[in-house]
């Protein structure tokens, strides 16, 4: 199979004015009141549906409103709170890490600093990306299932690592990179689907470098 072309300086314009007009205002669609609510549930997102999330957080969040009431949590109870999660071992472990650490080292209060996020339990790259896209909205850019997708049946990038996919989505996008994120999130995951994606409704017809491998069923 031929390799596929990248997109040109005259596409990746097309997608930006087209991302930009229709998802200019566009948010996540995790549920949250505060910093702390946000982190958790990115947290939780990860290889886990926002629905998901959304139907696990509320019992959680009446239950440890806070990271000083989670960083007392048993670690049992938190597992039984996120049962239905995936990975719940895990994250429990982590989400009480992270509020424990976040009162150790920061005074009970969510960094809101990209490196610093980082140094919490359960926070990677991405989802410290995340939460700063969505609290700050800041001028980064991070990569899930649905960025990567996208990016890729649209020839902004062909890398094969999220990392340097998301170092070239910076460099080719390089402004308001919170919406083209948001953008590439919701447009992979109702339009440009994995495995049937509608075509038929998509925003770039004549910018798709995969129209040949992807028909609507």
């Amino acid at each position: 199979m031929p390799r596929l072309k990248k997109a040109t300086k005259e596409e990746i314009q097309i997608i930006k004015e087209a991302f930009q007009e229709k998802y200019s205002g566009a948010v996540t669609e995790l549920e949250y009141k505060n910093d702390y609510e946000l982190l958790i549930a990115i947290i939780l997102s990860a290889q886990c549906t926002d629905k998901r999330v959304n139907i696990i957080t509320p019992a959680l969040f009446e239950k440890y409103p806070d990271v000083f009431s989670l960083a007392e949590a048993s670690l049992d109870d938190v597992k039984e709170l996120l049962k239905t999660c995936s990975f719940f071992n895990n994250k429990a472990k982590n989400i009480i890490k992270m509020a424990q650490s976040v009162i150790a080292n920061y005074d009970g209060e969510i960094p809101h600093n990209q490196k610093e996020l980082i140094k919490l339990a359960g926070v990677g790259n991405k989802t410290a990306n995340v939460f700063m896209i969505e609290f700050e909205g800041a001028n980064l850019m991070a990569v899930d299932t649905h960025v990567f997708r996208v990016s890729h049946r649209l020839g902004l990038s062909y890398e094969k690592t999220v990392e340097k996919t998301e170092a070239e989505l910076v460099k080719k996008l390089k402004d308001d990179l919170h919406i083209f994120h948001q953008a590439m999130v919701l447009f992979g995951r109702y339009t440009c689907k994995a495995l049937s994606p509608e075509c038929d409704s998509c925003l770039f017809p004549h910018v798709c470098k995969t129209t040949k491998s992807f028909k609507p069923q």
